[in-house]
């Protein structure tokens, strides 16, 4: 696997691409209250990155390769027992107490920045905002290991280690992944392995974290739309992801939002 670092013209665009998709996330959780339908957070995001921040939506109309139809929305919208890459639907409006992660990609001058998001409509059990905090926390965990001469496997133990000493289970089908004027590229980050293992971590590299995480067990299944992925048991997953930038001295989260900058990794 060769990684080729950023120059620093992408880095600066990956940093624009980055922020814009972080404001995405920001401007939206107002809007997530039961009754809303998954259909129109999707709308309201489009226009919003379409109109406002003059991006593109980059899941809308992606597709990974041949026999997957194109992702036929802005966003993802993934609720309850839904691990990832769930599809807005006008059909499915939120309940109190439903969580919901919203996952968004946007394009600017030809660089990414992707990121996600746990929301809760009205007041969410004490499973679901534990599950929800405990995998934010597998992310900073994972983001903690992120500097010059660490390792992949480094960033997957932390993840694991953390998630499983807390009785959750680690979804293995879905990684991170490298990212700057593509959508996907080399490195696979694994949220699961062993320290001192896979590719040295090198200055310049950018890819993202977002560890799935469930309160069962980590076995899932795609549904027939051949997108939408969720837990075996029907119980409970969550998500949270950032785009990094690889320091000379450690790591730049690039979709910081706001609310975060007094955490552990701002």
């Amino acid at each position: 696997m060769v990684v080729k670092a950023k120059t620093p013209d992408e880095i600066a665009k990956m940093r624009v691409a980055g922020r814009l998709a972080a404001s995405v996330l920001e401007m939206i959780g107002k809007h997530v209250k039961p009754g809303v339908t998954t259909d129109e957070l999707d709308r309201i995001c489009h226009e919003f990155i379409v109109d406002e921040l003059e991006c593109i939506p980059a899941p809308l109309n992606y597709s990974n390769g041949p026999g997957q139809p194109p992702f036929p929305k802005s966003i993802c919208t993934s609720v309850n027992h839904v691990v990832c890459h769930g599809i807005p639907s006008e059909k499915k409006a939120l309940k109190s107490g439903d969580v919901v992660n919203i996952d968004v990609t946007v394009i600017k001058d030809g660089y990414f920045g992707d990121t996600s998001k746990m929301f809760f409509a009205g007041e969410p059990s004490v499973l679901a905002k534990r599950l929800a905090r405990v995998t934010q926390e597998c992310l900073y965990r994972g983001i903690q290991q992120v500097r010059p001469g660490a390792t992949l496997g480094d960033i997957g133990h932390a993840i694991q280690t953390y998630a499983e000493s807390q009785r959750f289970s680690v979804v293995r089908e879905f990684c991170g992944h490298g990212i700057g004027d593509k959508f996907h590229t080399d490195p696979q980050i694994l949220h699961y392995g062993r320290p001192g293992t896979g590719s040295k971590i090198v200055e310049g590299m950018t890819f993202t974290i977002e560890p799935m995480i469930n309160a069962g067990k980590r076995h899932v299944k795609l549904l027939p739309d051949q997108w939408t992925v969720v837990t075996k048991d029907h119980k409970l997953s969550a998500q949270w992801e950032h785009t990094l930038l690889v320091t000379s001295n450690g790591v730049e989260v690039l979709t910081l939002r706001e609310e975060e900058r007094s955490s552990a990794v701002a």
